[in-house]
């Protein structure tokens, strides 16, 4: 996809600020610190766009960033996050939950996991939360220049084994490199195109 724009629209704190803007969304998901907000800047090529942080935990609200006047990538805060309070972590699940069940622009979830590491329970849970909801999801696994090329097979296949998914279903990224990007994009494009 060529990226004419690309926006910041608005963050939302709570369920009550939920809106729809008209647009078909593309929600990113994942734990803290799995890379979203500096996936979403590769992807728009706009290396501030959504605000990256070396301290996990950073993305406390739904933030909304318009894209060609087209769609919107929306960055969901990170789950199991250890240092946010239980109320905190409370508030972000109900606010997740909130979106995710009643948008009626949501087109695709995409869940992030780390590819160096096998996919927690709370990924589980997130599949399993997606799957009975019956909201359309990716799995993307993240950082693939911090392993060696001939080690990515292998971290895939623990992924997909863990997860319970076919390793074909697993798109394999690095915002660092750009590597995967394109794949991201066109499965945004054929599903914009149904």
């Amino acid at each position: 996809m060529i990226i004419k724009s690309a926006e910041f629209v608005t963050s939302v704190g709570n369920v009550s600020q939920l809106a729809n803007f008209g647009l078909d969304e593309f929600a990113f998901v994942g734990r803290s610190n799995v890379g979203k907000s500096s996936l979403i800047n590769a992807l728009t090529q706009r290396s501030k766009l959504a605000k990256a942080s070396s301290t996990p935990g950073r993305t406390r609200l739904i933030n909304y960033f318009k894209i060609n006047n087209k769609i919107l990538l929306v960055d969901l805060p990170g789950y199991g996050f250890a240092q946010a309070s239980k109320t905190e972590q409370s508030k972000w699940q109900s606010l997740i939950g909130a979106y995710l069940e009643n948008s009626p622009n949501l087109k695709r979830v995409f869940v992030l996991v780390d590819v160096r590491h096998k996919p927690t329970i709370k990924d589980n849970e997130m599949l399993k939360y997606l799957y009975f909801y019956n909201i359309p999801f990716n799995v993307i696994a993240t950082k693939l220049d911090k392993i060696p090329r001939g080690q990515i097979d292998k971290h895939l296949t623990i992924i997909a084994n863990e997860l319970g998914i076919g390793k074909d279903n697993i798109i394999p990224v690095s915002a660092q490199d750009k590597r995967g990007l394109d794949k991201i994009w066109n499965e945004i494009e054929f599903i914009e195109s149904e």
